[in-house]
């Protein structure tokens, strides 16, 4: 039985999935979505069932981002709001071992495009797109998005999505680099969900090295990049993981990875 009034959370072949379930208000984030979405986080991070999570939304839109109708109704400052309501949800996906996707159905705006790009992986439907809305109220990003659209975008892209309100396309999007895939919308949770699979059948051990990798190096020069791989290329190189792995690569048979 489902314990959360505004999200749908399941597990299936490992995965689980967090659906924002608010459609009618196009899963803008009020604060009871926000704190549901914290503790499906928590729940599935702690799972040792699950290999990687989907998070995606009910209905015709991802998240129209920030419910209007909400902000500053608990907090003195959009500051106090920002730092304790979302940047929680946003950093535990940073900070986890699991590998998260984000399955984007039709609009993706305003703070919804830093969970949509906070997550390591992203799907898109071919209708769907992200809408950088912030400028179009007199307002600057927020929710992580300037750093996510700078890292992926470079400077003037990312400054072009923010002062002129861009609407990126899914089409787009893959071409920038914000998706991995874009897919038929009546598709999207089920091709997703496949793809979801087959990464979970690949080593957890390599895997969560590797996102640890890319978020350490993101901020580094190559020389400290460099010296970070070593470090961690040294506890994978001595894992049951590796071990195994070459021991069926020389006998020439399939590998089923340990779990940790």
């Amino acid at each position: 039985m489902n314990q959360f009034k505004t999200i749908e959370y399941s597990i299936k072949n490992r995965t689980a999935c967090i659906i924002m379930n608010r459609p009618k208000s196009l899963n803008a984030f009020n604060s009871t979505l926000k704190s549901e979405l914290s503790q499906a986080i928590e729940q599935a991070d702690s799972d040792s069932i699950v290999r990687n999570i989907i998070i995606s939304g009910r209905g015709r839109c991802f998240s129209s981002g920030a419910d209007l109708k909400d902000v500053l109704s608990h907090y003195n400052t959009i500051e106090e709001e920002l730092l304790k309501e979302y940047k929680p949800f946003l950093m535990a996906i940073r900070n986890s071992d699991k590998l998260y996707i984000s399955a984007i159905n039709g609009a993706c705006a305003g703070i919804a495009t830093g969970l949509a790009m906070a997550c390591d992986l992203c799907v898109m439907a071919d209708n769907a797109y992200l809408y950088q809305a912030f400028a179009a109220i007199g307002l600057i990003p927020d929710g992580g998005v300037s750093w996510h659209l700078l890292n992926t975008l470079g400077y003037k892209r990312a400054m072009e999505a923010i002062i002129c309100s861009k609407k990126l396309s899914a089409e787009q999007c893959l071409y920038l680099g914000i998706a991995n895939k874009v897919v038929p919308a009546n598709t999207l949770l089920t091709e997703t969900q496949s793809w979801a699979e087959q990464i979970a059948k690949g080593s957890p051990l390599a895997q969560k090295y590797s996102k640890k990798l890319l978020r350490h190096i993101i901020m580094a020069d190559l020389p400290e990049a460099f010296d970070i791989e070593a470090k961690f290329q040294n506890k994978t190189t001595d894992s049951y993981d590796f071990k195994k792995a070459v021991a069926a690569f020389f006998e020439k048979h399939p590998i089923t990875f340990a779990d940790y």
